[in-house]
């Protein structure tokens, strides 16, 4: 491995300790990259504290274990194998780093690896692990790694002392953790430094001795408490935690892969974060920096020059929220009753009984009313704790003045941290606003009068959903949403075009990600959790597979971001069958598809109380005036309190051209064939002259006016005669022109009054809906109407109200195509992100 390159080099004149965890030191390559990064700085003294090579400690417990569990007869006890691949890879290390010259080292790691088969043969014997000889034994790793480091530094010519912490560091277990004797500690090392008075000191992280002399670790991420604690004594100028990240993150990045990494925290915003889970210093390291003023700077040891995020004293309020963290495997008790309101000493009787038990509980909420007090803990102490609080209880529960003692598993907390929360109204709103968005159910919550913090009790199964959807919802990360598409025919196929298109653009100015995950037609479906990109008709063509509506809408649950969308397409009764599923599960449903808007009045309420209770979103401006702002129109006169009298259109672009066109001097069977000819009809034109699909339209606008209309309640004028209704696409063509006649004699007495022929829809003040041919005043008419002057595809929508009775109100424009259509479904879409907190 090449050594690193290291750019900017620190000030001489200082003191810095740096601490190296088990990755940064994995093997013989790592040594020789940590060396050099050392070299490359210039610093008056150089502490480093290093932990063992990665795994080792890990092993070292379970040599003892092993060595307990095996008996002292064994010939060949397992223990004996594990010994001497632990020791090997310690000599190959050795090996390999200092070459020619590691006879020394070599020697001085075997003399220490047969005092440790000594130790596990005894253990042997007595078939079991004193916590004494564990605690010997687990902080052995530390001990080889700064021999190994040391030893490398001093073969490239380097004055470098190392200092086996044992000889210094004095501490004591307390309930609360591990206290340091910070004056014989600092008596010990003034008395070391006599005789080892080097620039640069390799320490042994993890290990100590108490105030009887015997050794002892400082526990779990001790190594990092080491580093804090030396560079205490050394009275350094900065601490320097050197880890396999490039700092501290937003967000756990496994979770949310857009988390940014934070320049600063102050030692209060880490202390916040670490309890609750996060990869930041451990809480108790920051101890001695607190209170020393000490700059601690979480660092990547891969990527030297990476600044890093810095800890310090000072606060920064640019931004509500640093970064959010989840801490699962938890459980929720709950002690309920109305016993307990008002009585005083209730909350001590919990948590003195929690204590006696040794639970640690993480979190606590209590309503005013005092009706309950809940906690949070570990999910293995869960059954403990709730046995515990019974016991405790046991008198109220029997009276009935507490009515139970509950507990609820599988529970995640949510903690958002940051200084910016003091005394910024909203930032609770914020948090829940994108927690309810996403449909995350809060149990509980939290917050301490620092406002430091807000912490929310969850189901882990929403747990991922919930970081993503909090993440974003602080604008640390953009709005995310799985989006599926269903029938990608011209509208979809348009739609999928434009999405893509998009996509980039919309990331850098409204920070919303539309992530395709999936598209499913008739009979094939692609699904891809890493989101479908580029030549999309290629890779459905590739790779699809059968169509399965359930799994298409479980694969985008599954992604666990914050917000589902399906965008269908098609125009099939089935799929619109689904939206009630889908709302009820928290899916947005956008469509062109009119089956569910115009279709049975009981789907049409289901899909409605399915979205009104979820908060899922059903929008489906493009089933009427494709892109034009149509139902939308109508719905803000009816939200600001206008009353409509009626609604009047032309609602298909096809007969708005036919009729357009319809003059005389060409037959309709021949302006037929021509609107064929030019795609703007289906390819059997009956589906467009039989007026369903003109009803279906006026059924959408009459249920959002809200009339409960069906579609046989509208009289539809078809303009297909009863004989050719059963005729193959074919005859019916051959045969259109026996309708000439008719449509000539209907069109000559239109022109006699002055008048042009429009197929209109209708719907009056009293409710009665009519689609048909009608005759309107003409271009040349005084009082011509507005549906005689359209350019030649055009929709156009009358609204008149009790606002707009003179003058009713026009909406006007293209309304077919695939192309428009397509962006009156992606308008849809962003109104979805904009309601769900996109910044569009």
């Amino acid at each position: 491995m090449s050594s690193p390159a290291v750019a900017v080099k620190a000030p001489s004149a200082r003191t810095v300790a740096h601490k190296f965890g088990g990755t940064s030191v994995a093997d013989a390559d790592r040594y020789r990259h940590v060396a050099q990064l050392l070299l490359a700085r210039e610093e008056a003294v150089q502490v480093t504290v290093v932990s063992a090579m990665k795994g080792v400690t890990d092993a070292l417990i379970e040599l003892a274990r092993l060595a307990a569990a095996t008996s002292a007869d064994s010939r060949t006890p397992e223990w004996r194998e594990r010994w001497h691949e632990l020791r090997a890879r310690h000599r190959g290390a050795a090996v390999s780093l200092l070459g020619e010259h590691a006879g020394g080292a070599v020697e001085w790691l075997d003399q220490r690896f047969d005092e440790l088969s000594q130790v596990l043969g005894a253990l042997s014997v007595i078939g079991g692990v004193p916590e004494e000889v564990l605690q010997r034994v687990q902080g052995l790793g530390e001990v080889y790694s700064a021999k190994l480091l040391g030893e490398h530094l001093r073969a490239l010519g380097e004055d470098c002392a190392v200092l086996d912490a044992r000889d210094v560091l004095v501490v004591s277990h307390g309930e609360l953790g591990v206290d340091v004797d910070w004056e014989r500690s600092q008596q010990r090392l003034r008395d070391w430094r006599q005789a080892n008075p080097q620039q640069r000191v390799v320490v042994t992280g993890f290990v100590a001795r108490d105030a009887q002399d015997r050794i002892t670790t400082l526990g779990r991420n001790g190594s990092d408490y080491s580093g804090a604690i030396f560079a205490a004594l050394f009275d350094a100028d900065e601490l320097h935690i050197w880890t396999d990240v490039d700092g501290v993150l937003s967000a756990d990045p496994r979770v949310v892969p857009e988390a940014v990494q934070l320049e600063s925290l102050s030692y209060d915003e880490a202390c916040e974060l670490a309890y609750f889970g996060a990869k930041v210093v451990h809480p108790q390291t920051m101890s001695p920096a607190i209170e020393r003023g000490l700059p601690i700077i979480i660092r990547n040891t891969f990527q030297p020059d990476h600044p890093g995020t810095r800890i310090t004293a000072e606060r920064d309020f640019s931004g509500p929220v640093k970064g959010l963290t989840l801490s699962p495997g938890l459980a929720l008790v709950n002690v309920e009753g109305t016993g307990l309101i008002g009585v005083p000493g209730t909350a001590e009787r919990v948590f003195a009984a929690l204590r006696n038990a040794k639970v640690s509980v993480v979190m606590i909420s209590q309503g005013s009313s005092e009706h309950s007090i809940c906690c949070v803990v570990k999910q293995e102490d869960a059954d403990r704790a709730q046995a515990t609080l019974v016991n405790a209880f046991a008198h109220e529960l029997t009276v009935g003045q507490v009515q139970r003692v509950q507990q609820v598993p599988g529970i995640s907390v949510l903690a958002a941290v940051g200084d910016g929360m003091a005394g910024q109204p909203g930032v609770a709103a914020r948090l829940f606003e994108s927690l309810g968005r996403a449909q995350v159910n809060i149990r509980a919550i939290a917050q301490g009068s620092s406002e430091r913090n807000i912490s929310v009790a969850i189901d882990s199964d929403h747990a991922t959903r919930a970081l993503r959807a909090a993440h974003a919802g602080f604008y640390l990360s953009p709005q995310t949403f799985a989006v599926g598409v269903i029938g990608p025919g011209n509208v979809g196929a348009a739609l999928l075009d434009q999405l893509l298109a998009a996509r980039g653009g919309l990331l850098e100015r409204a920070n919303l990600d539309l992530r395709l995950r999936a598209i499913a037609s008739r009979g094939r479906q692609l699904l891809d959790p890493r989101g479908i990109e580029g030549d999309w008709r290629e890779r459905f063509k590739a790779e699809a597979g059968p169509a399965d509506l359930d799994r298409f809408a479980a694969h985008l649950l599954d992604s666990h971001l914050p917000h589902v969308v399906i965008v269908d397409c098609s125009a099939s009764p089935e799929v619109a069958d689904r939206y009630p599923q889908w709302l009820a599960a928290g899916i947005h449903v956008v469509t062109p598809n009119k089956q569910a808007g115009a279709g049975p009045l009981a789907r049409y309420a289901a899909i409605r109380e399915a979205a009104a209770a979820s908060g899922a979103r059903f929008r489906y401006e493009a089933t009427v005036g494709a892109g034009l702002p149509v139902i939308s129109t109508l719905r803000d006169l009816l939200d600001t309190g206008d009353a409509i009298v009626s609604i009047e259109g032309i609602l298909s672009g096809t007969l708005a051209w036919l009729f357009n066109r319809y003059d005389g001097s060409v037959p309709f069977s021949q302006l037929v064939a021509q609107a064929r000819a030019l795609g703007y009809t289906e390819p059997d034109p009956r589906d467009d002259l039989s007026g369903t699909d003109v009803a279906r339209k006026l059924a959408i606008l009459a249920r959002e006016a809200g009339r409960a209309l069906s579609l046989e309640d509208v009289q539809v004028e078809s303009l297909v005669p009863e004989s050719l209704r059963q005729a193959s696409v074919e005859d019916f063509m051959a045969r259109l022109q026996e309708v000439d006649a008719a449509f000539a004699s209907r069109l000559q007495a239109a022109h006699a009054a002055g008048k042009v022929l429009r197929y209109v829809a209708r719907l009056d003040a009293e409710g009665r809906a009519s689609v048909g041919l009608v005759e309107l005043p003409g271009p040349s008419s005084e009082r011509s109407h507005a549906f005689a002057n359209l350019r030649l595809t055009d929709n156009i929508v009358q609204f008149t109200t009790r606002r707009y009775c003179e003058n009713p109100l026009i909406v006007q424009g293209p309304g077919a195509g695939p192309e428009v259509t397509a962006a009156g479904v992606f308008a849809d879409v962003l109104r979805v992100a904009a309601g769900r907190g996109a910044r569009l």
